[in-house]
């Protein structure tokens, strides 16, 4: 009886793919979300992860830290000024130097007044708004309180491409719509004139 050939064949195939097994080379490498791959390829030839945009954090607002944007959301902050108004001058400052990311709007017309009037009961001013808590006139203290108690940091953390908007009226004015303004007003009507007498030759007195 012949002795089978099976079982050398079969050793020298597992010792084929050990050693190919052996010289292959296994890199490992971590991805940005924490993610461990194991790969035949380089980490460097592998394609670069996308890059986080760290100015607009998800789940904040854009352009601010995460924590700070997280506050911002939460705890909103408005400014309520006028010219030639000291205090809202102190106020202003005292939040842009702790880097507190604010709207600020301006009461200057009536209709201002009246909606300022409308939302707080008053005219005071400076009013400060922290969500839904209103600090009347300007107070170092008090406003430095109100802002640690909301989680905003006591020294700035803005980013140096933060650009705040503008100061605008807390009523938008109207604009005239162009069109209107090009339209000629409409002629008065002309008075009716006189109806012609009944003669021979028009006995209805029909006018043409």
């Amino acid at each position: 009886m012949r002795p089978s050939l099976v079982p050398p064949l079969t050793v020298g195939a597992s010792a084929l793919m050990l050693a190919a097994a052996a010289q292959a080379q296994v890199y490992r490498a971590v991805g940005p979300d924490g993610r461990v791959t194991y790969s035949d390829t380089p980490p460097a030839a592998q394609a670069p992860a996308p890059a986080q945009d760290a100015a607009a954090p998800r789940g904040g607002s854009p352009g601010l830290p995460y924590q700070l944007g997280q506050t911002a959301q939460r705890y909103p902050v408005t400014l309520y000024t006028a010219s030639q108004c000291a205090p809202c001058t102190s106020g202003r400052n005292l939040l842009v130097n702790r880097g507190v990311p604010f709207a600020e709007k301006t009461i200057e017309s009536g209709g201002d007044v009246a909606a300022l009037q409308r939302l707080v009961g008053g005219g005071d001013l400076p009013l400060l708004t922290i969500g839904a808590q209103h600090l009347k006139g300007f107070s170092d203290a008090e406003w430095s309180q109100y802002l640690d108690a909301a989680g905003y940091p006591r020294t700035s953390q803005l980013p140096s491409t933060w650009r705040r908007a503008p100061a605008s009226p807390l009523v938008p004015a109207r604009a005239t719509p162009a069109a209107a303004a090009s339209v000629p007003a409409p002629a008065a009507p002309e008075a009716p004139s006189a109806e012609l007498p009944h003669t021979p030759t028009n006995p209805a007195g029909i006018r043409f």
